[in-house]
């Protein structure tokens, strides 16, 4: 299936391991140029180079903290400055701890609602304009099963990643009219460095085994495993490309059946 997304370019955030890298691996395998960002400059500039080996596509890395306004209007300028415009964003950026209603602090919820809303918010109002201008863009936000189905132990996810959904409804109208889509996508369970330290912190809460705890959870997935990055990954690119050109403000999850929800 031709994707015609050869030359488009993208913002993948949050892009230097997990699900963000392997969305950003994809989008150039299909000839994507992309922005990737995330706080490590050397794990940012490693995966980078990955992929350039692999795919020949440009990939330029810029080392930014997402829950910094002036981070992202850095971010912003400076991809734009690259390549005029931006076609394609996807906003990711990692979750907020794991923690219940008596763990958290004040502090703790700002730094949430900063990272995981307002991260969202500033990106994509910093490239609508462009976007309006082509009459063509694509966003796509990263947020989690948690925002149709909580999940026990993720206080902060299960409260602000809704806020992201409703972003996306919200935008998905007011956009429709310059061929801008906007849709979510719901990452259940997949085997990345998040999930492995939501699996351990698991572990040492219930006291059992980093086996166990992961089992608890495949034992609640119907295809009873964990994903892979790619597999999400392949959803994501097919929703920015041209073969879903009538899919707009969409909730979709990718989670091997875990949402037990009909909506």
């Amino acid at each position: 299936m031709k994707l015609e997304l050869e030359d488009k370019v993208a913002l993948v955030a949050a892009s230097s391991r997990g699900l963000g890298k392997a969305v950003a691996e994809k989008l150039s395998a299909e000839g994507v140029k992309l922005v990737i960002c995330a706080r490590n400059k050397r794990m940012l500039e490693k995966t980078a180079d990955d992929i350039f080996l692999k795919t020949g596509v440009s990939v330029f890395p810029l080392v930014a903290d997402l829950s910094q306004k002036e981070h992202i209007n850095w971010l912003l300028r400076e991809a734009i400055d690259l390549f005029g415009t931006i076609d394609i964003l996807i906003t990711n950026a990692g979750g907020p701890p794991p923690g219940s209603f008596d763990d958290i602090e004040d502090d703790e919820w700002e730094n949430g609602f900063e990272l995981t809303l307002m991260s969202a918010v500033r990106l994509i109002r910093g490239l609508i304009p462009g976007m309006k201008k082509q009459k063509w863009g694509r966003i796509i936000n990263l947020t989690s099963v948690s925002v149709k189905q909580p999940v026990d132990g993720l206080l902060l996810s299960n409260v602000i990643r809704p806020g992201v959904v409703g972003l996306t409804k919200s935008l998905s109208q007011e956009l429709a009219p310059y061929n801008i889509l906007v849709n979510s996508i719901c990452p259940g369970y997949h085997m990345t460095d998040r999930v492995k330290q939501l699996l351990q912190n698991k572990a040492k809460v219930k006291k059992i085994s980093v086996q166990e705890a992961e089992k608890e959870i495949t034992d609640q997935i119907p295809l009873s495993r964990m994903g892979e990055p790619k597999e999400l990954a392949d959803v994501v690119t097919f929703l920015v490309s041209e073969r879903a050109s009538y899919v707009t403000g969409t909730i979709i999850q990718v989670d091997g059946g875990y949402v037990k929800g009909l909506m």
